[in-house]
Parts: C-alpha cells; structure tokens; sequence
C-alpha cells in the first residue's frame, strides 16, 4: 500500500479546465510554477492524463500533439515540455502520469495480493494512488508547492477520479490546497460582448463534485471587464479579485507577467498563510521583450507528414520543433515565419515546385512510408540547390538516403523500417531492438531519453557546439541529446559516405552509433543531420546551439 505521508509544509494548487479543450492549462500551470519559483520556492509541476496508455510514446502526433520527450527517455504530453521552458528544470516520469499508469499500479498491487484479499474498488484505491503520486513528488523534490494539471476539461467521465482526488486532499488539508479553475469566455461576434454562461455552467460541474475553485482565470481575447468579473463572482462564489484574465497575448512567455500584474502570485501566497515574496522576473521580462525585436524576417519551409487534422492544420503535431525556431529567432533578432509544407504534396508535384525558394528547410521526426518520398526529395532539394538544411532525426536519415541515392548511385537505397528488401539498407535496424518489433511489442523498444556524444573536432558540428557553449564537456568534446528512435545508420556504408564527402561528425559514447552527419561548409552553407532531437533541450533562455546556427545561416541565405 501507497504511504500517502507528504511533507507538512508543502502546498498543493490543483488546476483545471472549462468549457474547451486546450484553453491553457499547462501555460497557466507553468506560468504561475515561475512566479513562485521566482520568489524563492521549490516548485514541483505534475500533469495527470485520461488516457489509458502507458505513456504518450505511441500516440499519434495529430491526435494529441507532438509528445514530449523528457532526459530520463519518459515519453510525456507536450505540457511536460511547457515546464521545462518556463521553469529552466528538467522534467521527468514523476512529473507525468497517466490514468493507465494508475489502473495498472492498482491491478498489479490486487495480483500480488498487496490488498490483502480487499474487493479493490476505484474508490478509494484508484484516488489514493493519485494522492500518492502527487504527495511522492512533494517529497521526493522537497518541494514548497506542487502544482497539479487536471488533464481534460471538467465534466468528462475519464477524469472523474483526479478531482475526487482534488477533493479528498482539500478536506484533508484545507489549508495547504488551493484550486486554480480555467475557463474560456468566448466573445460571440454577433453578440460583441463576452459571455460567463459557459463558466458558470463549468464552476457549477466542479461544485456537483464537492469543489469549490480558489480562483477562476478566464481565457478570452481580451481583459476581462468589471462587470463580468462581478458576474462570475455572484455565480461562482469567488470574490471578484480572484478572478483573473489571462487574455490572448503575442507570445505564451508573457502569460506570467500578466497573471503578476493582477498579483495572482501574491493572493496565492496570502490564500496559503505564507509569506509574501516578490518574484524577481527582470531576466524574464528582458527576454519577453526580446521577442518583439526582430530585425529582418525569413522564412523556413518544414517539410512534414502530420499537420492536418481533418479539414484544419495543426501546430502541435511539432511544437517542440516551432518553440526551438522561435527560441533561437528572438536571440537573434529574426522573425521566422515557418511555412507547412505536405511531404505528400512534394511527392507527387516535385520539390521545387512546392517547396520555392525559402532561407532553410527543416526534415523533422516523423515514422512510417507515407511521405517519406517527398521528404527524401526535399533533402536532395535543399543539398542541390545550397539551401541551409536541418534534418531531425528522420530527417537526419532520409538524409542520408537521398545522398546515397543521388552521390553514391545507390537508387534503391533505403530504410529498413520502409523497405525490408532493399540491397542498399543505408538505415536499419537497432540489431539489439529486432526480436522486440518482430512481435510488434513497440512501447519501450527505442533508444530513448539523453545520450552522449563525442563530436569530431574537425567538423561544423564542432564549431557550432563550441561557438554557442553546447559542450556538456569541452575537454572531452562531449555532448548530449535527446533520442527517440528505432534505426541507426548502417556502419557497413561508412567509408562510402566519408570518401564522397559526408561526414559522421558526432557517434555515441556507447554503442559507437552515427548522431551526426553533415556536409562541409566548403561545398554547402549548412546541411546537417542529427539522430538526435535538439528541439526538445531548447529553451527561451537557452536556445539549443545547432538551431542558433542554422538560424542565423538561413538569414544570411
């Protein structure tokens, strides 16, 4: 049985969701984790999913955004990524549970007859498992708050048992626990003026289930006005300072600094009976106002297969990917207008035609045959035509296809993941990892979470690491990405790649297994391939250093 024990002094502040999906709970959560952090405490993000897989691995991008991939290899909701921009810590399993996660603790606990022949029943062993998790985190981190993501929106069955959960901890400790509701009030456009109804409606949700929200911060395109605020107020039994705006804003990193400029940080810390600290945020601010001083703007094609979601597109199939874009553009002063473009589409009408004549082309991760085609040829575009090239991962070795196809003569060249029978399989299988996917047994059969690199010391991927401060150690020409794969560059072609001019400039520490390839400056501004994922270790105040360069090349394109 779970020790639901927790730290006496750490608080806890539950966040949920109203009216929409996606309203911003995980900026909301993260904003308000860097006001405290930034006023002196040790804060502890946790997010809870509905979902009843294991992990966020084996997802469809399209279905629920790009998954987030943590150093400890956890396969996490994008939000997980929010944290670790925001709070500048890296995130990990602890800080990412799943309603599978939970069920299967629960069954697994009944089997090893851990209940002592109990009838096992959602309620309690289901939330006292939650309250577990989220009491584990406090203590494992010492932590002076965790915060709390409800996943979903409130009034779904799938979630019913975290704000059970929400509830039972309120009345356990009335004291320590606050709940943060966010809600959307939309403005009709034949109304034009915003409606509470739809909030209401969701406070009233929470109160059939025992809780009564703290705070309300209403999502919306503008301020919310007085007359609302009071609205909310007589209809949700908050005081009408607690609610709070959280209008649409250019950038999500400046979110904090609308929540403090209504001193929601400071009524946190009064609700709470603690001490009241200013934030210092002056680094924050610097780097908020960063971003709305770009001096030139350029533009980046990604060539990808997991933008559409029915008749709509979608950013999140590769946020990490557009957050590192934007990280590296406002440390450089450049707006980059990013252009979607359909790997089908590039199939069946060719590169040129589609892809035109953008300042840099980015191959990002991506699985399977479906449009690998197009991104294969976008690859032999970007090499031909000099145009400044980043492949991720994928992208790195539909790379390393297109160069053998086209330099080295080898036309069937492949991947083994998309053709089992070419003579040429210039990317196949981890060896290790066949028997796993021969039984189809997917989830944790990849190279997962950070690996360490040595990096040649005559390459561009030297220079950029060492330019921009990258090295985890110089001395050892040391470096470390994140990874998510199955398939490797196949050594057996090697020496055919370096001899015509295609560098392996970086390889695992362990294993020996190709992370880096790249052309010379020589011949091409920048053309380079990365196994791994540097998207995912970008950050606002520390954008990742090949995306730094590669930005600043397609400027000069």
């Amino acid at each position: 049985m779970p020790d639901s024990k927790s730290p006496k002094h750490t608080k806890y502040i539950f966040i949920s969701g109203g009216v929409i999906s996606g309203i911003g709970k995980g900026t909301t959560a993260a904003s308000i984790a860097l006001l405290l952090k930034s006023a002196g405490y040790k804060v502890a993000p946790i997010k809870f999913e509905n979902y009843l897989n294991l992990d966020a691995g084996t997802i469809n991008p399209i279905e629920h955004g790009d998954p987030f991939l943590c150093e400890d290899g956890t396969e996490a909701d994008m939000d997980i990524g929010t944290y670790e921009k925001f709070l500048d810590e890296d995130m990990g399993k602890d800080n990412f549970v799943t309603m599978g996660q939970i069920y299967k603790t629960v069954i697994d606990r009944e089997r090893r007859f851990e209940y002592d022949g109990e009838d096992v029943e959602a309620i309690p062993y289901i939330t006292d498992e939650i309250i577990y998790k989220i009491e584990a985190l406090g203590r494992n981190k010492k932590a002076d708050f965790v915060i709390i993501e409800l996943g979903g929106t409130a009034g779904e069955y799938q979630n019913v048992f975290y704000y059970e959960a929400s509830r039972m901890m309120t009345l356990k400790r009335p004291q320590d626990v606050l709940h943060i509701h966010v809600s959307y009030v939309p403005t009709p456009g034949h109304l034009g003026e915003p409606k509470t109804k739809p909030t209401q409606l969701s406070v009233r949700t929470l109160n059939s289930m025992g809780i009564q929200p703290d705070f309300i911060i209403t999502r919306g395109e503008r301020y919310l006005d007085q007359r609302r605020k009071d609205r909310l107020a007589l209809f949700c039994n908050v005081h009408k300072d607690d609610v709070i705006s959280s209008p649409d804003v250019p950038s999500v990193y400046e979110i904090p600094l609308v929540l403090h400029k209504q001193e929601l940080d400071k009524k946190i810390m009064k609700k709470l009976g603690l001490k009241v600290r200013a934030p210092k945020l002056s680094r924050w601010i610097k780097f908020v106002e960063s971003t709305k001083n770009a001096k030139k703007t350029i533009e980046i094609a990604i060539v990808g297969k997991y933008f559409g979601t029915g008749d709509y597109q979608l950013r999140d199939s590769y946020a990490a990917l557009f957050d590192a874009i934007d990280h590296a553009g406002w440390r450089l002063g450049v707006n980059v207008k990013t252009r979607w473009v359909d790997a089908e589409k590039v199939e069946k009408e060719g590169a040129e035609a589609v892809i035109g004549k953008p300042n840099g082309i980015i191959v990002p991760i991506g699985w399977g045959e479906r449009g690998a085609e197009g991104m294969i040829a976008s690859a032999s575009y970007a090499r031909e035509k000099k145009i400044p090239y980043l492949g991720l991962c994928y992208g790195m070795q539909l790379s390393v296809i297109a160069f053998a196809r086209d330099i080295l003569g080898f036309k069937d060249a492949n991947t083994e993941e998309n053709n089992k029978k070419t003579k040429h399989s210039v990317i196949h299988f981890i060896p290790a990892q066949k028997d796993l996917l021969e039984k189809r047994a997917y989830g944790g059969t990849m190279r997962l979470g950070g690996w360490d690199a040595v990096v040649k010391k005559d390459t561009m991927a030297y220079g950029i690491y060492k330019k921009y401060n990258g090295f985890k150690e110089i001395s050892k020409s040391l470096t470390s990405e994140r990874h998510r794969h199955r398939y490797e560059f196949n050594d057996k072609y090697a020496k055919d790649f370096e001899k015509n001019g295609m560098s392996i400039a970086a390889r695992s520490v362990m294993e020996h297994l190709a992370e880096i390839v790249e052309l010379p400056k020589s011949v091409h501004p920048f053309y380079l391939g990365t196994q791994g994922h540097p998207e995912y270790r970008s950050r606002p105040l520390s954008p990742h250093p090949i995306f730094l360069e590669f930005i600043k090349t397609s400027s000069e394109n």
